[in-house]
Protein backbone atom coordinates (compact mmCIF):
# COMPACT_ATOMS: atom_id res chain seq x y z
CA UNK A 1 0.00 0.00 0.00
CA UNK A 2 1.48 3.62 -0.85
CA UNK A 3 -1.32 5.58 -0.16
CA UNK A 4 -3.58 6.14 3.24
CA UNK A 5 -6.72 8.47 3.41
CA UNK A 6 -7.21 10.30 6.77
CA UNK A 7 -10.00 11.44 8.47
CA UNK A 8 -8.90 15.13 8.32
CA UNK A 9 -5.45 16.77 8.80
CA UNK A 10 -4.60 18.58 11.74
CA UNK A 11 -8.00 19.93 12.24
CA UNK A 12 -11.49 18.71 11.20
CA UNK A 13 -12.02 21.19 8.64
CA UNK A 14 -8.47 20.34 6.75
CA UNK A 15 -10.53 18.24 4.27
CA UNK A 16 -9.12 16.11 2.52
CA UNK A 17 -6.38 14.31 3.99
CA UNK A 18 -3.75 11.98 3.00
CA UNK A 19 -0.58 10.28 3.80
CA UNK A 20 1.36 8.99 0.54
CA UNK A 21 4.73 7.49 -0.94
CA UNK A 22 5.59 8.72 -4.29
CA UNK A 23 7.81 5.53 -4.92
CA UNK A 24 7.36 2.19 -2.80
CA UNK A 25 5.33 1.30 -0.29
CA UNK A 26 4.39 3.07 2.95
CA UNK A 27 6.50 1.88 6.08
CA UNK A 28 4.36 0.92 7.93
CA UNK A 29 1.17 -1.29 8.59
CA UNK A 30 -1.86 -0.47 10.27
CA UNK A 31 -3.27 -3.49 12.87
CA UNK A 32 -5.69 -1.67 14.50
CA UNK A 33 -7.58 1.66 14.62
CA UNK A 34 -7.26 4.22 12.10
CA UNK A 35 -4.53 7.03 12.14
CA UNK A 36 -4.88 10.51 11.87
CA UNK A 37 -2.75 12.73 10.46
CA UNK A 38 -1.02 14.35 13.85
CA UNK A 39 -1.04 10.44 15.24
CA UNK A 40 1.59 9.81 11.47
CA UNK A 41 3.47 12.91 12.67
CA UNK A 42 4.27 11.65 16.16
CA UNK A 43 4.70 8.40 15.43
CA UNK A 44 7.46 8.83 12.19
CA UNK A 45 9.23 11.19 14.78
CA UNK A 46 9.00 9.40 17.77
CA UNK A 47 9.76 6.01 16.31
CA UNK A 48 13.35 7.67 14.90
CA UNK A 49 14.04 8.76 18.42
CA UNK A 50 13.61 5.48 19.96
CA UNK A 51 15.97 3.73 17.50
CA UNK A 52 18.20 5.74 17.89
CA UNK A 53 17.99 5.81 21.72
CA UNK A 54 18.23 1.78 21.06
CA UNK A 55 21.61 2.55 18.49
CA UNK A 56 23.11 4.73 20.90
CA UNK A 57 22.74 3.02 24.29
CA UNK A 58 22.29 -0.60 23.26
CA UNK A 59 19.74 -0.27 25.43
CA UNK A 60 15.34 -0.55 25.05
CA UNK A 61 13.92 2.68 24.03
CA UNK A 62 10.04 3.93 24.40
CA UNK A 63 8.87 7.68 23.93
CA UNK A 64 5.89 8.90 24.96
CA UNK A 65 4.79 11.46 22.17
CA UNK A 66 1.97 14.77 22.23
CA UNK A 67 1.69 17.26 19.65
CA UNK A 68 5.22 16.47 17.63
CA UNK A 69 7.12 16.55 20.36
CA UNK A 70 8.11 13.87 23.18
CA UNK A 71 6.24 14.30 26.69
CA UNK A 72 9.24 11.80 27.78
CA UNK A 73 11.72 9.48 26.55
CA UNK A 74 13.45 6.38 28.43
CA UNK A 75 15.71 3.52 27.97
CA UNK A 76 15.00 0.29 29.92
CA UNK A 77 17.09 1.58 33.31
CA UNK A 78 16.07 -0.27 36.37
CA UNK A 79 13.72 1.34 38.80
CA UNK A 80 14.64 2.28 42.21
CA UNK A 81 12.28 1.25 44.34
CA UNK A 82 10.54 4.77 45.12
CA UNK A 83 10.22 5.06 41.34
CA UNK A 84 8.41 2.20 41.11
CA UNK A 85 5.51 3.89 44.02
CA UNK A 86 5.80 6.80 41.83
CA UNK A 87 4.91 5.21 38.34
CA UNK A 88 2.42 3.17 40.22
CA UNK A 89 4.31 -0.06 39.91
CA UNK A 90 5.14 -1.47 43.44
CA UNK A 91 6.51 -5.09 43.59
CA UNK A 92 6.25 -5.85 39.73
CA UNK A 93 9.08 -7.39 37.91
CA UNK A 94 8.83 -5.03 34.68
CA UNK A 95 10.70 -6.48 31.67
CA UNK A 96 13.05 -4.08 29.86
CA UNK A 97 11.18 -2.31 27.23
CA UNK A 98 7.89 -2.08 30.15
CA UNK A 99 10.69 -0.44 32.00
CA UNK A 100 11.44 2.16 29.24
CA UNK A 101 8.13 2.77 28.74
CA UNK A 102 6.79 2.94 32.34
CA UNK A 103 9.77 5.50 32.49
CA UNK A 104 8.87 7.68 29.73
CA UNK A 105 5.35 7.74 30.63
CA UNK A 106 6.22 8.88 34.46
CA UNK A 107 8.66 11.42 33.69
CA UNK A 108 5.34 14.30 33.07
CA UNK A 109 2.43 12.14 33.57
CA UNK A 110 0.50 14.95 32.65
CA UNK A 111 1.77 15.98 29.47
CA UNK A 112 1.55 12.38 28.34
CA UNK A 113 -2.23 12.40 29.02
CA UNK A 114 -3.54 11.16 25.44
CA UNK A 115 -0.17 10.11 24.13
CA UNK A 116 1.36 8.20 21.18
CA UNK A 117 3.93 5.60 22.45
CA UNK A 118 6.91 4.72 20.44
CA UNK A 119 8.95 0.97 21.86
CA UNK A 120 12.35 0.35 19.91
CA UNK A 121 11.86 -2.91 20.69
CA UNK A 122 8.59 -5.86 20.44
CA UNK A 123 5.68 -4.88 22.65
CA UNK A 124 5.49 -7.89 25.05
CA UNK A 125 2.44 -8.89 27.13
CA UNK A 126 3.40 -6.78 30.23
CA UNK A 127 3.90 -3.69 28.06
CA UNK A 128 0.30 -3.31 26.51
CA UNK A 129 -1.17 -4.70 29.96
CA UNK A 130 0.67 -1.15 31.10
CA UNK A 131 -0.72 0.44 28.49
CA UNK A 132 -4.05 -0.31 28.45
CA UNK A 133 -4.76 1.17 31.46
CA UNK A 134 -3.19 4.62 30.51
CA UNK A 135 -5.28 7.17 28.39
CA UNK A 136 -3.23 7.20 25.41
CA UNK A 137 -4.07 7.47 20.97
CA UNK A 138 -1.44 4.72 19.73
CA UNK A 139 1.71 2.90 19.56
CA UNK A 140 4.18 2.39 16.83
CA UNK A 141 6.42 -0.86 17.57
CA UNK A 142 8.46 -3.12 14.81
CA UNK A 143 6.42 -5.66 16.09
CA UNK A 144 3.42 -7.14 18.77
CA UNK A 145 3.46 -10.61 20.46
CA UNK A 146 0.26 -12.34 20.04
CA UNK A 147 -0.85 -11.66 23.19
CA UNK A 148 0.30 -7.94 23.61
CA UNK A 149 -1.46 -7.36 19.69
CA UNK A 150 -5.25 -8.93 20.86
CA UNK A 151 -4.86 -6.41 24.79
CA UNK A 152 -4.10 -3.80 22.64
CA UNK A 153 -6.80 -4.56 20.13
CA UNK A 154 -9.35 -4.46 23.22
CA UNK A 155 -8.46 -0.62 24.37
CA UNK A 156 -10.72 1.91 23.17
CA UNK A 157 -13.73 0.01 22.59
CA UNK A 158 -11.63 -1.69 19.99
CA UNK A 159 -10.56 1.22 17.97
CA UNK A 160 -7.29 1.78 19.49
CA UNK A 161 -4.38 2.27 16.72
CA UNK A 162 -1.70 -0.06 16.48
CA UNK A 163 0.96 0.74 13.93
CA UNK A 164 3.71 -1.79 13.01
CA UNK A 165 6.93 0.08 11.19
CA UNK A 166 9.37 -1.74 8.88
CA UNK A 167 12.46 -1.90 10.22
CA UNK A 168 14.18 -2.01 7.15
CA UNK A 169 12.92 1.18 5.89
CA UNK A 170 15.15 3.50 4.98
CA UNK A 171 14.09 7.01 3.69
CA UNK A 172 15.19 8.88 0.77
CA UNK A 173 18.36 11.03 1.95
CA UNK A 174 16.29 14.36 0.75
CA UNK A 175 13.11 15.80 2.45
CA UNK A 176 10.53 17.92 1.23
CA UNK A 177 7.88 20.08 2.44
CA UNK A 178 5.80 22.32 1.49
CA UNK A 179 4.09 25.72 3.48
CA UNK A 180 1.91 27.76 1.66
CA UNK A 181 2.22 26.42 -1.53
CA UNK A 182 5.77 26.71 -1.24
CA UNK A 183 7.92 23.77 -1.21
CA UNK A 184 11.13 23.42 1.07
CA UNK A 185 13.68 21.07 0.39
CA UNK A 186 16.80 19.81 2.54
CA UNK A 187 19.16 17.30 3.46
CA UNK A 188 17.44 14.64 5.74
CA UNK A 189 19.30 15.55 9.69
CA UNK A 190 20.77 12.04 9.29
CA UNK A 191 23.49 13.20 12.22
CA UNK A 192 25.01 10.51 14.72
CA UNK A 193 24.68 11.60 18.32
CA UNK A 194 27.27 9.85 19.85
CA UNK A 195 30.24 10.16 22.77
CA UNK A 196 32.42 11.60 20.56
CA UNK A 197 29.86 14.62 20.38
CA UNK A 198 31.19 14.98 24.37
CA UNK A 199 34.81 15.04 24.08
CA UNK A 200 35.60 19.26 23.91
CA UNK A 201 35.06 20.01 27.82
CA UNK A 202 36.11 23.41 28.06
CA UNK A 203 35.02 23.98 31.70
CA UNK A 204 37.30 23.20 34.67
CA UNK A 205 35.55 20.36 35.61
CA UNK A 206 36.36 17.60 32.96
CA UNK A 207 34.61 14.26 34.48
CA UNK A 208 31.85 12.66 32.58
CA UNK A 209 30.55 9.53 34.55
CA UNK A 210 29.31 6.67 32.33
CA UNK A 211 25.70 7.26 33.40
CA UNK A 212 26.29 10.67 32.48
CA UNK A 213 27.43 9.93 29.56
CA UNK A 214 24.50 7.93 28.95
CA UNK A 215 22.10 10.62 30.26
CA UNK A 216 23.31 13.33 27.94
CA UNK A 217 23.42 11.33 24.61
CA UNK A 218 19.65 10.68 25.49
CA UNK A 219 18.76 14.19 26.22
CA UNK A 220 20.51 15.33 22.91
CA UNK A 221 19.08 12.37 20.46
CA UNK A 222 15.27 13.44 22.55
CA UNK A 223 16.07 17.20 21.32
CA UNK A 224 16.46 15.63 17.95
CA UNK A 225 13.26 15.08 17.69
CA UNK A 226 11.56 17.78 19.99
CA UNK A 227 10.06 21.34 18.61
CA UNK A 228 12.83 23.93 18.97
CA UNK A 229 13.73 26.03 20.79
CA UNK A 230 14.38 23.22 23.07
CA UNK A 231 16.11 21.73 26.44
CA UNK A 232 16.02 18.52 28.05
CA UNK A 233 16.68 17.34 31.41
CA UNK A 234 17.90 13.69 31.70
CA UNK A 235 18.81 11.17 34.86
CA UNK A 236 18.84 7.42 35.48
CA UNK A 237 17.86 7.06 31.66
CA UNK A 238 15.50 9.08 31.09
CA UNK A 239 14.32 12.48 30.25
CA UNK A 240 12.94 14.52 33.30
CA UNK A 241 11.98 17.92 31.89
CA UNK A 242 11.72 18.96 28.29
CA UNK A 243 10.87 22.42 27.26
CA UNK A 244 9.88 22.47 23.58
CA UNK A 245 9.16 25.48 21.05
CA UNK A 246 9.62 28.30 23.55
CA UNK A 247 11.51 31.93 21.63
CA UNK A 248 13.94 32.12 24.39
CA UNK A 249 16.22 29.87 25.25
CA UNK A 250 15.88 30.63 28.90
CA UNK A 251 12.38 30.07 28.93
CA UNK A 252 13.27 26.60 27.97
CA UNK A 253 15.38 26.50 30.38
CA UNK A 254 12.85 27.47 33.05
CA UNK A 255 10.10 25.00 31.85
CA UNK A 256 12.18 22.10 32.01
CA UNK A 257 13.56 23.02 34.81
CA UNK A 258 10.43 23.15 36.62
CA UNK A 259 9.33 19.90 35.16
CA UNK A 260 12.24 18.54 36.43
CA UNK A 261 11.66 19.62 39.65
CA UNK A 262 8.32 18.75 39.98
CA UNK A 263 9.75 15.09 38.92
CA UNK A 264 11.57 14.93 41.68
CA UNK A 265 9.32 16.73 44.35
CA UNK A 266 6.70 13.64 43.27
CA UNK A 267 9.78 11.54 45.15
CA UNK A 268 9.91 13.43 48.21
CA UNK A 269 8.03 11.34 51.42
CA UNK A 270 5.09 13.91 52.15
CA UNK A 271 3.65 12.91 48.18
CA UNK A 272 4.41 9.33 48.72
CA UNK A 273 2.49 9.08 51.64
CA UNK A 274 -1.11 11.28 50.26
CA UNK A 275 -3.48 9.31 51.82
CA UNK A 276 -5.26 8.66 48.50
CA UNK A 277 -8.43 6.74 49.02
CA UNK A 278 -8.55 3.91 47.03
CA UNK A 279 -11.15 4.26 44.24
CA UNK A 280 -9.42 7.23 42.86
CA UNK A 281 -8.07 6.68 39.28
CA UNK A 282 -4.54 7.44 38.10
CA UNK A 283 -5.62 10.74 35.97
CA UNK A 284 -6.88 12.07 39.03
CA UNK A 285 -3.72 11.04 41.71
CA UNK A 286 -1.90 12.56 38.73
CA UNK A 287 -3.56 15.95 38.71
CA UNK A 288 -3.82 15.92 42.35
CA UNK A 289 -0.28 15.54 42.85
CA UNK A 290 0.78 18.21 40.39
CA UNK A 291 -1.18 20.68 42.04
CA UNK A 292 0.53 19.54 45.65
CA UNK A 293 4.14 19.56 44.00
CA UNK A 294 3.69 22.82 42.14
CA UNK A 295 0.80 24.97 44.58
CA UNK A 296 -1.00 26.27 41.83
CA UNK A 297 -5.18 25.30 42.18
CA UNK A 298 -4.38 24.42 46.23
CA UNK A 299 -7.95 26.24 47.03
CA UNK A 300 -9.94 23.84 44.88
CA UNK A 301 -7.22 20.95 45.92
CA UNK A 302 -8.53 21.66 49.35
CA UNK A 303 -12.55 21.75 48.65
CA UNK A 304 -11.97 18.47 46.85
CA UNK A 305 -10.47 16.62 49.40
CA UNK A 306 -12.87 14.23 50.34
CA UNK A 307 -13.36 12.81 47.13
CA UNK A 308 -9.19 12.30 47.09
CA UNK A 309 -8.23 11.33 50.22
CA UNK A 310 -9.05 10.00 53.55
CA UNK A 311 -7.85 12.58 55.21
CA UNK A 312 -6.60 16.69 54.43
CA UNK A 313 -2.84 16.48 54.02
CA UNK A 314 -0.88 18.88 54.74
CA UNK A 315 0.60 21.38 51.97
CA UNK A 316 4.21 21.56 51.82
CA UNK A 317 5.95 24.57 51.91
CA UNK A 318 7.97 26.80 50.40
CA UNK A 319 11.24 26.06 52.44
CA UNK A 320 9.95 22.16 52.63
CA UNK A 321 10.35 21.74 48.41
CA UNK A 322 13.61 24.18 48.70
CA UNK A 323 15.17 21.70 51.19
CA UNK A 324 14.36 18.88 49.27
CA UNK A 325 15.48 19.92 45.32
CA UNK A 326 18.85 20.49 47.10
CA UNK A 327 19.11 17.03 47.33
CA UNK A 328 18.44 16.81 43.48
CA UNK A 329 22.04 15.90 42.30
CA UNK A 330 23.84 14.76 39.18
CA UNK A 331 21.24 15.97 36.33
CA UNK A 332 22.19 15.77 32.92
CA UNK A 333 21.26 18.87 30.69
CA UNK A 334 21.37 19.18 26.60
CA UNK A 335 20.37 22.44 24.64
CA UNK A 336 19.70 22.09 21.05
CA UNK A 337 21.73 24.78 20.39
CA UNK A 338 23.81 27.28 21.92
CA UNK A 339 23.16 29.00 25.63
CA UNK A 340 23.91 32.16 25.04
CA UNK A 341 24.12 33.90 28.26
CA UNK A 342 24.89 32.11 31.72
CA UNK A 343 21.58 32.85 32.91
CA UNK A 344 20.82 29.20 31.78
CA UNK A 345 23.23 27.66 33.44
CA UNK A 346 22.24 29.64 36.83
CA UNK A 347 19.05 28.04 36.40
CA UNK A 348 20.02 25.20 35.54
CA UNK A 349 21.96 24.76 38.37
CA UNK A 350 19.02 25.30 40.99
CA UNK A 351 17.57 21.51 39.36
CA UNK A 352 20.75 19.45 40.28
CA UNK A 353 22.15 19.82 37.03
CA UNK A 354 25.84 18.32 36.91
CA UNK A 355 26.67 17.80 33.28
CA UNK A 356 25.57 19.77 30.51
CA UNK A 357 25.94 19.33 26.51
CA UNK A 358 25.25 22.11 24.13
CA UNK A 359 26.57 23.24 20.70
CA UNK A 360 28.23 25.91 21.80
CA UNK A 361 29.55 28.98 19.60
CA UNK A 362 28.06 31.85 21.54
CA UNK A 363 30.27 35.07 21.62
CA UNK A 364 29.15 35.12 25.41
CA UNK A 365 30.83 31.13 25.43
CA UNK A 366 33.46 32.51 28.10
CA UNK A 367 30.59 33.95 30.24
CA UNK A 368 28.41 30.15 29.89
CA UNK A 369 31.87 28.43 30.82
CA UNK A 370 32.23 30.93 33.69
CA UNK A 371 29.47 30.23 35.28
CA UNK A 372 29.97 26.65 34.54
CA UNK A 373 32.93 26.61 36.55
CA UNK A 374 31.00 28.77 39.59
CA UNK A 375 28.91 25.69 39.92
CA UNK A 376 31.62 22.58 39.07
CA UNK A 377 29.53 22.09 36.00
CA UNK A 378 31.56 19.62 33.73
CA UNK A 379 30.23 21.01 30.48
CA UNK A 380 30.64 19.22 26.64
CA UNK A 381 30.71 21.83 23.40
CA UNK A 382 29.00 19.38 20.64
CA UNK A 383 29.30 21.44 18.15
CA UNK A 384 25.92 19.77 16.26
CA UNK A 385 22.98 22.31 16.27
CA UNK A 386 19.66 20.57 16.28
CA UNK A 387 16.96 22.21 15.75
CA UNK A 388 13.87 20.37 14.46
CA UNK A 389 10.96 21.90 12.85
Amino acid sequence: MNELALKYGCNPNQKPARVYMESGELPFKVLNGKPGYINLLDALNSWQLVTELKEATGLPAAASFKHVSPAGAAVAVPLSSILEKVYFVEGIELSPIATAYIRARGADRMSSYGDFVALSDECDEQTASFLKREVSDGIIAPSYTDEALAILKEKRKGTYLVLQMDTNYQPAPIEKKQVFGVWFEQQRNDVKITADCLTDIPTKAKEIPEDARRDLLLALITLKYTQSNSVCYAKDGQAIGIGAGQQSRVHCTRLAGNKADNWFLRQCPAVLNLPFREDVKRPDRDNAIDVYVTGEGIDELTKEWPRLFTALPPFLSSEQKSTWLKKMKGVALASDAFFPFGDNIERAAMSGVSYIAQSGGSIRDDNVIETCDKYGITMAMTHIRLFHH
